[in-house]
């Protein structure tokens, strides 16, 4: 299962119900957090989640409101004892920030940090990857998805049907590979099926531009940027924002399938429910998240 946990939701201000932009992806030994604003590591005890438990930051821009949380937790997990290689991941210039703000906080660290600046697929195992993608905000500026790879998985029933046996066989009917048992053929594709991966993108403090649905297409769930509500469509193309409304559209053009709503405003707090309805107009699957709220996908 993927967890993913809205540590903070708002935009450049904060607000009384809404923190600066984080968020925590959970998915089996990976917790990887999509940017750290002012006060995260505070969500982190509210939410009873563990920062010690971090294994990637993905960092989208170098905004004061997407990176103020990071002296801090950075010098937490020192004081906590952490004792991973902590792996920070950003878009370029990442390299130069990181080490004047190691500079600048120079806290007694424990534990090993390793700086990339990510264009594509940057990191990759047998089962997931991580993607990157510049995106425009006047400055360097990336979106992210994580995804969880296809598999092919044996069908239980059809095996115990054909009297096959456990051990390597398995492995290689797996693999796509026809096997022969007993001087009988057995085909892969008859006793196995594609289980699907799964996709998360994150798409964060961005003007609308032509790289953003090709990059999110199918994902399972789209976070993204809703800044402004449609009203405010030439102030959003100012400040290079997303409005509300061309978050839904991106949702749609991509076949996404569900899209939540983030770095909300302070303006909306008396009237929230007008960024989530333009929204659900264009693309019905839309949530708009607050501090706190968990959107899970099953694998």
């Amino acid at each position: 299962m993927i967890k993913v946990t809205f540590l903070g939701t708002s935009d450049q201000i904060p607000s009384a119900k809404r923190n600066h932009s984080a968020i925590l992806l959970n998915y089996e030994g990976e917790n990887i957090l999509v940017d750290c604003g002012e006060g995260t590591q505070r969500q982190f005890r509210k939410a009873k989640l563990n920062p010690c438990k971090i294994t990637k930051i993905l960092i989208t821009h170098w905004h004061g409101d997407h990176v103020f949380g990071l002296p801090g937790i950075l010098s937490t997990l020192s004081l906590s004892g952490y004792n991973k290689t902590l792996f920070i991941y950003g878009p370029k210039g990442t390299k130069f920030f990181m080490k004047k703000l190691l500079d600048l906080f120079n806290f007694e660290r424990n534990y090993k940090i390793e700086v990339e600046e990510v264009s594509g697929k940057f990191f990759e195992t047998k089962d997931i990857s991580l993607e990157a993608k510049p995106m425009k905000h006047g400055i360097s500026c990336n979106a992210y998805s994580f995804s969880i790879k296809d598999k092919i998985r044996i069908d239980k029933s059809k095996l115990k049907k054909a009297g096959l046996p456990e051990g390597p066989l398995l492995q290689k009917l797996k693999e796509g590979k026809d096997i022969i048992y007993e001087g009988k053929k057995f085909k892969s594709k008859n006793l196995t099926f594609l289980e699907k991966g799964k996709k998360v993108s994150f798409v964060l403090d961005t003007g609308l531009n032509p790289r953003i649905i090709p990059f999110v297409k199918d994902s399972d769930l789209l976070v993204s940027d809703s800044s402004f509500g449609n009203d405010l469509l030439e102030h959003a193309e100012k400040h290079l924002h997303l409005t509300s409304g061309q978050s839904a559209d991106i949702a749609k053009k991509s076949k996404s399938k569900k899209l939540v709503l983030t770095h909300i405003s302070q303006r909306y707090e008396g009237n929230i429910k007008k960024i989530l309805d333009e929204a659900k107009k264009i693309f019905k699957n839309t949530i708009l998240a607050n501090d706190f709220d968990v959107v899970e996908i099953e694998k």
